[in-house]
């Protein structure tokens, strides 16, 4: 029987992973293509960089266009995984055409009322006062952002909120709509007096002031990754990695906090595409939790990204396919 020393063993089987790996992605490589939340797509721009350093045979394209149309995408299989600040509904998530659908969390955000408003520097806005027709700017598109913004509404200003909640809402018509989150921070930009609610990474992209607002606690908190934590802290958590953030409790939570989620479908039938995207999702929920700070998210609680890490493993792959999650 030949032996063989442990170093030679250690490079045998590198040899054969990087076998596996080729014959998975394929000569050419492999691309995947995902749209939906405007609200979280700095941070797949930013994590598709840094992936790619990685994984160069792994081509990766994010389109954005709004939590709407990258979940209506995912249900067509126009796409292979989708951004959404929001779940499907149950009916919705019946008829997608791939089968059962699987959520993982990636970020937790902060919705800034953000403002243009001459000589006012500092603004502390209550629920009720939000709900009273001050907001000027919103989304064009079915929005996750607008799912969250108006659900923390019909929670925490029940009495005075008459729009009730969705990704899309009839909204005034002496208001003005953008197309994403950009498009939102735009107008308030460029509007005298405008106020309008965009995620905080946007609106600091754009130079924006935004509003401290009144938490459960009676404290007036200030958009940060730092408050987006701190709601994420009491947050509870279904089996299916579904929650709400919104108002939460803690004196320093910022009340105002969505989250994202990447959707894929728990059977993969593409081994390339399926391999391909375990190993991004992966890279979301671990190295690239470290980029989120930076770019004004906040990373997960730590018992939630490991309970997403561990969900990889229910995404079936190829002759796995046809299994149950």
């Amino acid at each position: 029987m030949t032996t063989y020393p442990t170093k030679t063993l250690a490079a045998m089987f590198a040899a054969v992973a990087l076998a596996v790996a080729g014959l998975a992605y394929g000569a050419a490589g492999v691309t995947l293509n995902g749209s939906g939340s405007t609200l979280s797509k700095p941070f797949q721009e930013a994590a598709i960089e840094q992936f790619r350093k990685s994984h160069k045979q792994i081509t990766i394209n994010y389109g954005g266009g709004g939590s709407g149309k990258g979940r209506q995408d995912l249900a067509d299989m126009v796409v292979d995984f989708a951004g959404s600040d929001s779940p499907f509904k149950a009916s919705e998530a019946a008829k997608a055409k791939g089968g059962p659908i699987l959520y993982f969390p990636i970020l937790l955000s902060p919705i800034a009322l953000s403002y243009n408003v001459g000589g006012v520097d500092k603004l502390q806005l209550s629920a009720p006062t939000i709900a009273t027709a001050i907001v000027v700017a919103h989304r064009a598109d079915g929005s996750g952002t607008t799912q969250n913004f108006t659900e923390y509404l019909n929670t925490a200003a029940k009495k005075d909120w008459k729009l009730n909640s969705g990704s899309t809402v009839g909204w005034p018509s002496d208001t003005q709509a953008g197309q994403g989150n950009s498009g939102v921070a735009q107008i308030v930009k460029s509007t005298k007096g405008a106020i309008g609610y965009v995620d905080l990474s946007d609106a600091k992209a754009s130079g924006l002031k935004a509003a401290a607002i009144k938490n459960r606690s009676g404290k007036y908190v200030e958009p940060s990754p730092a408050a987006a934590s701190a709601a994420g802290e009491g947050i509870e958590v279904r089996d299916n990695l579904l929650f709400s953030a919104l108002d939460a409790k803690g004196d320093h939570a910022y009340p105002i906090t969505a989250q994202t989620w990447v959707i894929v479908y728990a059977r993969q039938v593409d081994q390339a595409k399926g391999e391909a995207l375990k190993a991004y999702l992966t890279y979301l929920l671990q190295d690239g939790q470290g980029l989120l700070t930076e770019i004004d998210y906040a990373p997960l609680p730590k018992r939630l990204q490991e309970r997403a890490v561990k969900q990889v493993d229910k995404i079936k792959v190829a002759a796995h396919a046809s299994l149950a999650p």
